[in-house]
This record gives C-alpha cells, structure tokens and sequence, in this order.
C-alpha cells in the first residue's frame, strides 16, 4: 500500500514529460508580456542556440510576482520583456562547456538561479514594443552594464532605476554586473532541476 501512495504522488508531482507541478509557463499566467528568448537563437553571447525551442517557464512563485510587477509597470506605459527564464541544467552544462570559467555562466557543478526557475533575463519596452535605452543591450559583458556604473545619460539611469525599485517591491533581487537580470528571492534555494518543455511540432 505504502509503494502504491508513493508512486501515485510521485505521478501527480510530474506532468506526463517531466515537469515539475511547481513551474508554470509564464503564458499560460498572462498575454501581457514580451518575449525574445536569446537562448533559442545564435543571437546571444554564446554565438550559437542552446535551446531547441524558446518557452519561458518558471516556479509558480516566481512567475506570479511577475505578473504582479507587470501590472505595475503597465500602469506607468511599460511591459515586461523576457530574454531568459528557467534554464535546464544540462543546458547550464553546454553553455559551461562553451564559455568555462567565467562569472558570467555560473558552474553547472552548483547550478544557477535560471536552473531553479528562481532567475528571469529581461527589459522593459514602451507601448509600442519599443525596447527602453538601459545603456547596453542585453549580454553585454562590460562595466557599462554594472548598476554601479552612472557614466550613462539621465534617461538611461532613470530607466534602470525604474526596472530595479520595481522588482524589488515584488522581492526580485538584482546582481551587480547585470542590469537585466534578477532573482526572485524566496526560490532561490530551491531544487536545481532539469527538465526540458515540448517544442511545437
């Protein structure tokens, strides 16, 4: 009786391809949101598509905050725009096995935020999808892309302000060398996982 329990929580922890019950497409939340995920495209610092497909999934915490802060920064005229969401550990390999040791791909050893769907990669665009200036673009791996460098126009500045009071009243954390990515905080302790989502046929 015991092993019969055991197996059908383990069956409903799972979706039929290996997903586990706490994530969530960010899609299937909200229609409100952005997407240009880098990673399933050679347009991204690693010159080549780790992905199979671009899907963003997260931890149901984390893509719940982040439709919250979305709401608020399409009060102000701005949406959210996603580059990257969770991120499958063997992807975190590949990606270690290209651009090894540096701070800019986290050791697969240790696993990254992206690998818990605790981390998102993303911007802000205007009402016409138009991408608001923070500076650098995305991937830009240079002190220019610090938030703590303030050699950049005032509009930039206000920009990456915006981007970052915002996230943190809804508890993302920023890093320094970054200014798009952010770590939703309460999960980011949680489980590194591996699964991969179903690309369209």
């Amino acid at each position: 009786m015991r092993r019969f329990l055991l197996f059908v929580v383990l069956l409903f922890s799972v979706s039929s391809w290996g997903q586990p019950s706490e994530f969530v497409s960010l899609k299937s939340l909200s229609e409100d949101f952005l997407f240009e995920l880098k990673y399933a495209t050679d347009d991204n610092f690693l010159h080549q598509a780790v992905y199979d497909c671009g899907e963003c999934y997260l931890r149901r915490r984390t893509a719940e905050a982040l439709v919250k802060a979305n709401e608020e920064f399409k009060r102000l005229g701005y949406r959210i725009k996603l580059f990257d969401c969770y991120r499958p550990l063997s992807v975190q390999k590949k990606m270690w096995k290209i651009l090894p040791g540096t701070h800019y791909v986290a050791n697969p050893a240790k696993g990254s935020k992206h690998n818990r769907g605790a981390a998102v990669d993303l911007t802000l665009v205007d009402k016409n999808g138009k991408e608001l200036d923070m500076g650098t673009p995305f991937d830009f791996f240079g002190v220019r892309a610090h938030h703590t460098f303030t050699a950049l126009p005032k509009e930039v500045l206000q920009n990456r302000k915006l981007l970052k009071e915002t996230l943190n009243k809804y508890q993302f954390k920023s890093i320094y060398s970054e200014w798009w990515h952010y770590e939703f905080r309460p999960e980011m302790l949680s489980k590194v996982e591996d699964f991969q989502w179903e690309c369209p046929n």
